[in-house]
């Protein structure tokens, strides 16, 4: 299968995922504790669709990396909240069975796409002050100007 195919597949699966979840949350009772819940799910289910179709419009490897880590932890929240509604009692569907087997497959898909993606092992040789926004090295800048 091609990156092309494999790419619509997954936007066609990630914006079903994000319908599907939206219908359920329709269908659920509106308590003050449940409502917290669904809105939360419902964010983070439709995030995970959004940030693919960013992801493969993604300029640069670190953009579509920035992306696809968006996708994992947005993934991994939305499973956690169909966790919380059933761990909770609040229900016990099939279509809850089905949710949160069907964000359990999303979340191993774009971690298996994330780990292609990872830079690699940073080392004191090996790190860049500029290669990575989120990295602060205990090492001198050698290409810095000398501070005295």
């Amino acid at each position: 299968m091609k990156h092309e195919e494999f790419n619509e597949g997954f936007r066609e699966r990630t914006k079903k995922f994000a319908v599907e979840v939206i219908n359920y949350c329709g269908k659920l009772p509106s308590t003050p504790s449940v409502k917290v819940i669904l809105y939360q799910l419902c964010k983070s289910s439709t995030s995970v669709g959004a940030n693919f179709r960013a992801f493969c419009r993604g300029r640069s490897k670190n953009e579509k990396y920035a992306k696809i880590c968006i996708m994992v932890e947005e993934a991994d929240e939305s499973l956690y909240w169909l966790e919380l509604i059933s761990d909770s009692g609040k229900d016990a569907s099939e279509k809850l069975l089905w949710l949160t087997q069907e964000s359990t497959e999303i979340l191993k898909i774009v971690a298996k796409i994330k780990s292609a993606f990872e830079p690699s092992p940073l080392s004191p040789s090996h790190i860049s002050h500029t290669s990575h926004p989120c990295i602060s090295s205990p090492w001198p800048n050698p290409n810095s100007p000398r501070r005295v």
